[in-house]
């Protein structure tokens, strides 16, 4: 049933919901737009799916409503009734709202790529922009792949982070409490589509407030304590690797160390004593940032000549979120060039970002190493890196990072029911 207001909320049946997808609660989705034919024409493509619709025609109007709802979705228009899609992406700002923003418009791909970058300046998550005059299918395409990642992030992640930013908590607190996990995201071959190893990423679960995120413990740490941290994450990743060999494929573990940590940790001798004695352990992956990697080059290059004689490599971290010095990058001997998810985001429908992810990881293969595309949160980006070449993804379309036992009990599931 359908109700048409500017203001109401619509609540529409689902005869045709999409496959597998299947929320509890109706999807919530604002529609701001000053056309009422556009409204209209969104309200139908919208129509096959469980969701609580309400439309407006000013940001003023959709900021109102904010005060009350926070809706999953937001389909807005570049040019409003007395205002426009920017006064409506600084309220969201302001907010701090966490949900999909969706562009739709008719203005040139230049002034909407302008329009996304300033809705990510205001921390929102924009989705690729969609001009009109848009195909319905498009949009029900939008939704499905919206409905796909809020399902992902339900069965992947079994506690949401706590939002902690009333409280610090200490990264030395963490480790004297021994609060401490090491979480685990899959990596992918995008090619074979078959798993080919996980990064280890650093958690912190409290006894009272849960699951924290690193950003809540990490920053302002000093490097004696990060390198504490370091150690940890090492004989961890060196403890767990024999439990994901069980699973019967190949499989090679990505740890984070920071420059610091590298120089303070005795790595080689950690390694020779509590390496895995299987005769198939492949050796491992250390990340490094693209921004830690060129300002001490013959040191990294000294350390990571040192960590190749123990099956140690290295991987350039986050790279094309910043200016480096290629000349110099080539110096190192790395295995891995992680494309940061900047080069990735939108890449199948922004032929900007298309072509810069292209460059990137043909500038991997140049330097005879792999590509790892991080980030990947639609099915349409894995499509675009299957095409460029690209080796390895990871990212929440995937899985996110749970712990060990569960991603190998989430494997070993899969590979079971997986056609032979």
């Amino acid at each position: 049933m359908t109700k048409d207001s500017s203001n109401s909320g619509i609540k529409l049946d689902a005869p045709g919901l999409a496959p597998g997808l299947n929320p509890a609660q109706p999807l919530s989705c604002f529609i701001i737009d000053d056309e009422p034919a556009i409204q209209n024409l969104l309200v139908g493509a919208l129509s096959p799916f469980d969701c609580r619709i309400e439309k407006y025609r000013s940001a003023e109007a959709a900021l109102i409503a904010l005060q009350r709802l926070r809706p999953q979705l937001v389909f807005l228009d570049v040019s409003l009734e007395g205002s426009d899609a920017i006064d409506v992406m600084r309220g969201l700002g302001e907010v701090k709202f966490k949900g999909k923003v969706q562009l739709i418009s008719g203005k040139d791909p230049q002034t909407l790529r302008d329009l996304q970058l300033i809705g990510e300046r205001h921390a929102l998550a924009m989705l690729p922009p969609l001009q009109k005059p848009f195909r319905i299918a498009a949009v029900r395409q939008i939704v499905e792949d919206l409905l796909a990642e809020m399902a992902n992030a339900s069965e992947e992640a079994p506690d949401a982070p706590v939002d902690l930013s009333y409280k610090k908590v200490l990264l030395e607190e963490v480790l004297r409490n021994n609060w401490f996990q090491l979480w685990y995201q899959p990596k992918i071959d995008i090619q074979k589509m078959k798993p080919v190893g996980a990064e280890g990423l650093a958690r912190c679960v409290h006894p009272v407030f849960g699951l924290i995120m690193p950003n809540s413990f990490i920053p302002g740490s000093d490097e004696a304590t990060l390198a504490k941290l370091g150690e940890r994450v090492l004989i961890q990743s060196l403890y767990d690797w024999p439990l994901f060999d069980k699973l019967g494929i190949p499989f090679k573990l990505s740890i984070n160390l920071s420059i610091g940590s590298l120089t303070r940790i005795p790595v080689a001798k950690i390694v020779r004593e509590l390496r895995p004695k299987e005769s198939n352990w492949p050796g491992m992956v250390v990340e490094i940032t693209e921004d830690q990697a060129i300002k001490d080059i013959h040191l990294i290059h000294e350390i990571a000549t040192q960590l190749k004689l123990y099956g140690i490599s290295i991987a350039i971290d986050d790279f094309g979120s910043g200016y480096s010095h290629l000349a110099r990058l080539k110096e190192l001997p790395f295995a891995e060039l992680k494309i940061d998810r900047s080069l990735i985001s939108n890449c199948d429908q922004d032929a900007h970002t298309a072509s810069l992810c292209r460059t990137a990881i043909e500038l991997a293969h140049k330097f005879g190493t792999v590509a790892v595309a991080e980030g990947i949160e639609r099915s349409g980006e894995v499509r675009v890196l299957q095409q460029m070449g690209c080796d390895i993804g990871q990212g929440y379309l995937f899985a996110k990072a749970t712990p060990r036992d569960t991603l190998i009990s989430s494997m070993r599931k899969r590979m079971a029911s997986a056609p032979a």
